[in-house]
Formats: C-alpha cells, structure tokens, sequence
C-alpha cells in the first residue's frame, strides 16, 4: 500500500487543484457568465461527446493496463496497436451517430431544441478525448500518473474557464464558445503527447508480428469485453444529465449539473487511488498474489471511505453557505437535495472500494460485462420511471439507486467466487465515527455570513471527526500523515 500511496499523494494534490478551479468555473464563472439555457447546452454537448469515448476506445484503455505486465519489448508497437484499434472504433461510432442523427435530434427538438445547433462538435470532443484516454492508459502503465492528471484536471479545467471567460469578457461569442470546446480538448490531448515524448515512451512502432504468440487474439477479446462493460458504465455516470436535458429542459440540466459537480468533490480521493491501484491489481494478478489483492482491497476501502466520509459531512453541512456563493442561485437552489443524493451514491462507490478494477482484471472480467449492461439498462429505465414525477431528484434517486445495487452485485460476486471482502471492523468504526461527528441539525446552526459560517461548522466538524477518530482508534494514517505534512510546513 505504500507505493500506491505515494503515487497517489501527488495525483490527489492535482486532482484537489483541479477540484478549486472547478468550483470556480462551475458554482460561480459558468452560472455567472452564461443563462441556465446556455449553461445546459454547454455541458449537454460536452457529455454527449464523452459519453461516446468508451463506445470508440473498444476497451483498449483497459486492455493496455492488463496486459502491459507482459510485453517487456516493444511497448511502442504495443501503443500504436491501440491507437489504430480504438480509431477503428471511432469510425463506427462515427458512422452510427450519423446514421441516427435525426434520431437523436427528435430526442432534444421539444425540450432542448438549443443542444442541436452544435452536435458537430460532439464526435471531435470524443475525437480527442478518445486519444488523450489512450495515452493516458500507456502513462498510467509506467506508473506516470501524476502529469496526465495535472492535465486533464486542472489544465482541462482552466483551459475551460478562460473560453467562458473571454465570452463574459464579450471577446468571442456563445457559438465560438461551444466551437472553442474542442481546440480545449485538442490542447489537452497535447500536453500529454508532449509529456510521454518528454518521458522518451512515446514512439509509434507498426511491428505487431514481434508480439508474442496469442498476444493480439487475448488482448483483442479481452477490450472488446470490458469495452461494453466500460461503456455501459459511463453511461450509467453520464445518462442522467442527457436524458434531464430530453425530457426536462436544459435549465433543469444546468441545475442537475451544479449540484452533480458539487457532489462529485466528495469521490476525487477515489479516482486518484484508482488510478495508481489498476496496474498494481493487474500487476498482482498476473503473479496470482491473491492474498495481496483482498488486502488492498480492504486498506483502499477503509482510507477512502474515512476522507471521503468526512468530505460528505463537509459539503451537507455546508450546503446553504457553498449555494450562497452561485451566482443566480434562486435558480439553481433546487439542486440541493441533488446534492446529497448523489453525495450517498458516491460513498456506496467509495465504500465498496476498488470491485469493478479487480474484477476487470481478474478471469471472471465477464461478469463484470453482464452486470453493467443489466445496470445500464436499469438506470435507463429508473430515470424515464422517476423523471416525470420526481424532476431532478428523480434522475438523482435513479443514480443512487443504481450505484447501490451495482457496488452489491460485484460485492456478492467477488465475495463468492474469490472469497474477496472489503468490509472489517474498521469500516463499522469509519462509520459510527461519522454519524457521531454529524447530524442534520448542524446545518444551518451558525447564522454567520457564509465565509465565516463555512469556516466554523468545517472545524466543529473536523474536531469532532478528530476526537471521535482518536477515540476510536481509527483513522491513523491519515491523520499520522497531516501531522507529519504540518511539521514540514512549519519546519
């Protein structure tokens, strides 16, 4: 656990910098300078793009994380055999959309008629985005995590917000702004190739005979499984936001969108364990360490449900005050319980820890298939159920829901098949330190401005976590950790 650690220290701090420059783009720049009708439209079209990327990339991402453990040469070739395989994958989701393109226009003329001027920008965003989660996969595969996420979340970010800017500034106009998404995405894609030709990794060598016997078949089965798997499960993340836009508005999508990005603070630890953790997994069992892969599974679980715990007690807490600060939020305070649903979501992912990376490169990666297409499929129809009568909490209550079921299923699975369990003592203390440390009257307890107000109830919270934690005894490393930074600091 201590080189996944380390390597996710760095990969947390970007992600966390990414984290303020979202916020600022998206609870004050993105409200401020642009209509909730633009605002929709601006994330619809960006969530249409990248909900594509994993339909294009054929689970190549997956499959170059798997099997790179095995090519000790030729790891150049290995790349560019990727890069054609998914741009062969983006040539029929290319000609899909087309070919359905009005379709898929019926479904946003009524509501979101706005969203149709500017789906030529959709297939260059996944264009991009498409080729950045390539080279991404290859970084993370030497274990050069760091720099690709500095790009994508913090270089994306600002990138981002200097487009909606320069239209606040009145220097371009909203057409330019949405046209401009995809030069954002092109700089993205790159900083990386910048960085792996900097590495000296990045070299595209068309040698695919020098594979070893069998190689291209098993690594060719293998994406094109997961890629399903993988597809479903961003559509699982990305269906919500595009179906408020169809049957809702794109004001409600606006609205969806803050509060799905407030909540998604609570799950960056998560993403950058994850990331760090997917090789090692790969990397263990490709050695058969089982014992090693439960163990981890059990810290990674434990470390990020006791963060990420806390974060979720933050943000509720802090809820009216962070709200208060969004530009127009008489609009865009109906997303509050928004918020918390999807906040809970986020701690049944967190809790239930690294299932879907350890059965993506285990021998059982089929089930892993089969579960997020019913999934898939669930959300869908969850959403066109609840909807209707709920609005954006529905689509919120459909997203939970789903991240429930889905987290118990792989639990269940793994549990049974490998006798893997994430869950301990300690994640019952992690737990009941949480519920000590908050209740839902501390909202709103303080009457402070909202500065002040976030401060104080963020360290009555903090102290009561600490105390309790300390009492508990749980949360050492972490706080070992903070402790150990302080000193430095002060040093």
């Amino acid at each position: 656990m201590g080189k996944v650690a380390n390597q996710s220290i760095q990969t947390t701090i970007f992600s966390y910098l990414g984290v303020v420059i979202g916020y600022v783009n998206v609870l004050w720049l993105y409200p401020y300078a642009l209509d909730a009708s633009q605002l929709g439209t601006f994330r619809t079209i960006q969530d249409l793009g990248l909900l594509f990327v994993p339909f294009a990339q054929l689970g190549v991402g997956h499959g170059i994380t798997r099997f790179f453990p095995q090519i000790k040469s030729n790891q150049s070739a290995f790349l560019s055999y990727g890069i054609v395989l998914s741009l062969a994958g983006f040539a029929v989701v290319s000609a899909i959309f087309l070919g359905f393109k009005t379709e898929i226009i019926d479904l946003f003329v009524v509501n979101s008629p706005e969203v149709i001027d500017f789906f030529g920008i959709v297939l260059l965003i996944t264009l991009f985005a498409l080729l950045s989660s390539i080279l991404d996969a290859y970084s993370r595969s030497f274990l050069k995590i760091a720099v690709p996420t500095l790009i994508r979340e913090v270089f994306l970010r600002l990138l981002t917000g200097i487009l909606v800017g320069s239209y606040l500034l009145k220097w371009i106009s909203f057409s330019q702004v949405m046209n401009g998404l995809v030069i954002v995405y092109g700089f993205a894609l790159m900083g990386v190739l910048i960085y792996l030709f900097w590495l000296g990794v990045l070299k595209l060598d068309f040698r695919w005979n020098t594979f070893p016997k069998g190689f291209r078949t098993s690594f060719i089965q293998f994406s094109l499984i997961t890629f399903l798997a993988t597809a479903a499960s961003t559509l699982i993340m990305k269906i919500d936001s595009i179906m408020v836009s169809s049957m809702i508005s794109l004001e409600a999508n606006a609205i969806y969108t803050i509060a799905f990005s407030m909540a998604m603070v609570i799950e960056l630890p998560r993403r950058a364990i994850s990331q760090v953790v997917m090789p090692v997994i790969a990397e263990h069992f490709a050695k058969n360490n089982y014992a090693e892969i439960n163990k981890l599974y059990i810290q990674v679980s434990n470390r990020q449900l006791y963060v990420c715990l806390l974060l979720f007690i933050g943000i509720w807490a802090n809820l009216d005050s962070l709200y208060f600060f969004i530009p127009n939020r008489e609009i865009y305070e109906a997303g509050k319980l928004v918020v918390i649903l999807i906040g809970l979501g986020k701690l049944f992912d967190v809790v239930f820890s690294v299932n879907s990376e350890i059965l993506v490169f285990s021998k059982h990666f089929r089930f892993n298939l089969i579960a997020t297409i019913g999934m898939s499929v669930l959300i869908i129809g969850l959403n066109y159920l609840l909807i209707p009568i709920y609005g954006i909490e529905g689509a919120a209550m459909a997203s939970v829901a789903v991240m429930f079921l889905f987290n118990l299923v792989k639990y269940l699975f793994l549990k049974i098949k490998l006798g893997f369990d994430p869950f301990s003592k300690e994640t019952l203390k992690i737990l009941f330190v949480g519920s000590l440390s908050f209740s839902p009257t501390l909202v709103g307890s303080f009457t402070l401005s909202p500065i002040p107000n976030i401060i104080i109830t963020s360290l009555w919270i903090l102290g009561f976590y600490w105390f309790w934690s300390r009492l508990l005894n749980v949360g050492n490393e972490e706080w070992e950790w903070v402790k150990n930074k302080l000193k430095k600091s002060g040093s």
